[in-house]
């Protein structure tokens, strides 16, 4: 059996934490690991990381091989990468042609696909249905994973079942519905929760792609090479909208799990252990005569009186304060934010590179302050910029600089200057981060002032 772990998502409900830049994926949310670790170490507790294939975007890429790395080394070769973004249905027939062509995917051999940023408990209950599911799967059927609702959630999809206590044919495939509707769906007794992970054959796939999806579907026999080069033709759709929706060999097995898919605070809030007071906090919180509240701290300390059914999320950069229950409308406030060019929906102050990372510290009219982080044995682009000098200070490790034909080793507490239009290269040619300050003065101190001369070579995909 292999396992397709979808790591490429954007999604932003989670905001301020999750934005485009680092979505939900990558957050740990007070845990030693993020969502996508522990998506990770729940399949290599029965599964050899050969089994293991993590598809993503090349805008996410660098993340995924970070946080994989410390998992397992062997993961780092686990990672595929999407010739472009085009949702769920392209990325998952990718993942099947990379599978048959590279990982020799037998016709009759099933394949799980699992997003990486859920949360689920027990474990070990669910890789036992994951082994069940693999034999039901093999006589030719979908099967997908419900949960029991026990509240009426508008955030999930809902499955309709024929026989919600047991393996069962599936009658329907609900979208959010509003409140009242799911009221009703959780009376019932006849709907679970919808999580979006499900398993068939290589067999099953293309017979049902071919027959829903006939365009997609011609590609079965296609090479990889030859699919990439019309990748970007299909237009984008999901896969639950392409095939979920119109095949009629889809079971649902439910799971008797605590499961969720982290899609809004509330969601978070209700799986998370509380105190005596009912809060969930994460960070430097004090908090008096404050009870049933989601309060997540960053650097500041935070200290309330009073409150109730509050959620306070701050980060470096942005506060958002709302009332418990409403958190399904931060995607509204997002839209909002968006059509006023906030940068904050797009990245934190603390922004990842391939590289590395980097903090803005401070930034005025003419200046800006960065802490930059390099990795070991890493190097930021040979580049120049048109409108900004660099100073730039080592804090800790040591420093090999190019500007223009001069290489030079920088130590701790020493300094360099870089002058504006000077092309320049940093490298970390030590085996721990080289940590650096750098102070930035010009007219434009954006991030599109950087003039590469030499860039890097592009992340390589696994095929």
């Amino acid at each position: 059996m292999k396992i397709v772990i979808l790591a490429g998502g954007s999604g932003t409900r989670l905001w301020p934490l999750s934005r485009s830049a680092y979505p939900k994926q990558f957050l740990r949310f007070g845990s030693e690991y993020s969502l996508l670790q522990k998506t990770a170490l729940r399949f290599l507790k029965r599964f050899p990381p050969s089994d293991l294939l993590f598809i993503t975007s090349e805008e996410y890429v660098h993340l995924v091989r970070s946080q994989l790395s410390c998992i397992h080394p062997s993961l780092e070769d686990a990672i595929l990468l999407e010739p472009a973004r085009k949702n769920t249905m392209l990325a998952i027939t990718w993942a099947f042609k990379v599978l048959e062509e590279t990982y020799h995917l037998k016709i009759q051999e099933s394949v799980l696909v699992c997003p990486s940023d859920h949360l689920i408990s027990p474990e070990e209950i669910f890789l036992d249905k994951v082994e069940e599911a693999r034999e039901i799967a093999k006589q030719g059927n979908i099967v997908t994973f419900g949960i029991r609702p026990n509240s009426p959630e508008t955030g999930y999809g809902y499955i309709k079942a024929s026989h919600p206590q047991r393996v069962s044919s599936v009658e329907a495939f609900v979208e959010k519905p509003d409140l009242d509707t799911a009221t009703r769906y959780v009376l019932s007794g006849k709907f679970l929760w919808n999580t979006g992970i499900f398993m068939l054959t290589r067999k099953t796939f293309w017979q049902e792609t071919c027959k829903h999806q006939s365009n997609i579907g011609s590609c079965e026999q296609a090479s990889v090479k030859q699919f990439r080069q019309v990748f970007e033709t299909f237009p984008e759709i999901s896969f639950d909208y392409a095939i979920m929706e119109k095949t009629d060999r889809t079971v649902v097995m439910p799971l008797e799990i605590t499961w969720s898919d982290v899609g809004s605070w509330d969601s978070l809030y209700q799986i998370l252990d509380k105190d005596d007071a009912l809060n969930v906090t994460i960070g430097n919180v004090h908090a008096i005569d404050t009870h049933k509240s989601f309060i997540i701290g960053d650097k500041r300390l935070i200290s309330t009186i009073g409150l109730e059914d509050t959620l306070v999320i701050d980060t470096q950069d942005a506060l958002f304060i709302a009332k418990r229950g409403e958190s399904q409308r931060v995607k509204a406030l997002v839209e909002m934010l968006q059509n006023k060019g906030a940068k904050q929906v797009v990245e934190h102050a603390e922004v990842h590179r391939p590289w590395g990372k980097y903090t803005i510290l401070e930034k005025g009219a003419q200046y800006k302050i960065k802490r930059i982080s390099i990795a070991p044995q890493a190097t930021v682009s040979l580049q120049f910029h048109q409108h900004r000098s660099e100073h730039w200070v080592v804090v800790e490790g040591t420093a090999k600089v190019t500007i223009g034909e001069k290489e030079m080793l920088v130590f701790e507490s020493e300094s360099i200057y870089v002058p504006k239009g000077a092309i320049h290269c940093l490298h970390n040619p030590g085996s721990s981060f080289l940590e650096i300050i750098e102070v930035q003065v010009g007219a434009y101190l954006e991030e599109d002032d950087i003039v590469r001369v030499e860039t890097k070579s592009r992340e390589k995909e696994r095929v």
